[in-house]
């Protein structure tokens, strides 16, 4: 199996190379909507589905089409196909009452914003240590321009390199590079788990049944989030609706920078420790839909809303397909009010019996105590209960001997945002993996 990473890097163009990259975005934006905008009418007007050449021969002749390289505007309409595909499954699936939420047709894009460009490697050449990118016959009879350069990065191959992608972004560009990468698989034991409860304060709780829990520190991450938050209040004080400025976007990509920076150092952290310790199998407890529906309060849903879960659970998932680990979402309904120490039962949501109470109680935020008077870490005792759940329904008998009291008590905090902080450092791997 082919596996593909993704590395980004940002582009300080000079003024010549930013009107290029503008203009080129601008008409990507335009022909985007073009291709929306006659999927929508094929849909409404006659139920038509869009195949997958489609709106190449519908807009051949259009001047957003000519303007861009070829290969460039073939991927920009190919994607919208396979949007509005995406669309006529969810449909299919609504119907059939699989799905709940009626699904939205494709959208238009914001009139004068930029949109992506993608140049497949068929479309790169390599000149000395800089990837050439052709514009086209229109841009260089328009213009007098028929090329611009971007940086070949050191730390990758040409060779391995599949895909280039422009990214417009709070009013900067961003360069992504799609490359091959190679995996060495790793032989993990399938019945050691780790399980995960999800939260603010502790972001990840996880506990395993070799023994150890530990805690992924989100204090951090909610204090950043509240910073943006009284930021962008402050900058939009008084203003009229929809304003939007340069200040505002250069906070908001400092945030989002901070955010994805937490989400991929928490997942590789968690993945290199079931590495280690030869663990084969993460269960992460997960509701869908849980964000759309929270109500705990205006300040709470605020921070629970932001930090950004589904990402983590997402790169989790990715990089244990990486390397060899088995993914579950389980529904994590009443494992906090469970309690692990005696036994409780978990029921699914809407399930719990009648008049049934849980023998212990959450008394404070973070601290839970049993029927026999123990205190244990609230959120840890929840991965805990998320664990059991997993193995009650497991054909093999997994053991949860070592998932003591000691362990819901006392793990190990990690805070990912201390200076210097390497996820890959805490963890010794055998070369090479086996």
């Amino acid at each position: 199996m082919k596996n593909y990473g993704c590395q980004q890097n940002l582009i300080n163009p000079n003024p010549d190379s930013l009107a290029i990259l503008e203009f080129l975005c601008e008409e990507s934006n335009k022909l985007h909507n073009c291709g929306v905008y006659l999927g929508r009418q094929l849909w409404f007007k006659g139920r038509r589905y869009l195949k997958k050449f489609d709106l190449n021969k519908l807009l051949k002749n259009n001047n957003h089409y000519r303007v861009l390289y070829s290969q460039v505007a073939q991927q920009l309409l190919l994607s919208v196909t396979e949007s509005f595909k995406s669309y006529y499954e969810l449909q299919k699936q609504y119907h059939k009452k699989t799905i709940t939420d009626k699904p939205r047709p494709p959208k238009y894009r914001k009139k004068g914003g930029f949109c992506g460009l993608t140049y497949p490697k068929q479309a790169l050449k390599l000149r000395g240590n800089q990837i050439r990118l052709p514009l086209g016959k229109t841009v260089t009879r328009w213009f007098g321009l028929s090329e611009f350069f971007l940086p070949m990065p050191t730390n990758l191959s040409f060779s391995t390199i599949k895909e280039l992608r422009i990214v417009p972004r709070n009013r900067l560009f961003y360069v992504e590079y799609v490359y091959e990468k190679k995996i060495v698989m790793q032989k993990n034991d399938p019945e050691k788990v780790l399980a995960m409860d999800h939260g603010i304060g502790n972001a990840l709780s996880c506990v395993t049944n070799i023994g150890k829990s530990i805690i992924i520190d989100g204090k951090k991450a909610k204090s950043l989030n509240q910073w943006y938050n009284k930021k962008i209040a402050k900058l939009k004080e008084g203003k009229p609706q929809g304003f939007w400025s340069d200040d505002l976007a250069r906070t908001t990509e400092i945030r989002n920078r901070q955010m994805r920076d937490f989400v991929n150092k928490s997942a590789r952290y968690i993945v290199n420790f079931c590495r280690h310790h030869r663990i084969g199998t993460i269960v992460f407890g997960w509701n869908q839909g849980q964000k759309q529906s929270v109500n705990i309060g205006k300040k709470n849903n605020q921070s629970f809303v932001q930090i950004p879960m589904g990402k983590i659970k997402d790169r989790i998932h990715q990089l244990c397909d990486e390397h060899g680990l088995k993914f579950i979402e389980l529904p994590e309904a009443y494992t906090s009010k469970s309690s692990f120490l005696d036994n409780d039962l978990i029921p699914n949501f809407g399930e719990k019996p009648e008049g049934y109470q849980f023998s212990g109680k959450r008394i404070k935020r973070g601290l839970y105590r049993s029927k026999q008077g123990f205190l244990v870490n609230g959120d840890v005792m929840a991965a805990a209960n998320i664990l059991r759940k997993y193995v009650s329904i497991q054909p093999v008998n997994i053991s949860l001997a070592k998932v003591s009291r000691a362990v819901l008590t006392l793990p190990q905090r990690i805070n990912i945002f201390n200076r210097g902080f390497n996820p890959i450092q805490y963890f010794f791997f055998e070369s090479p993996l086996l």
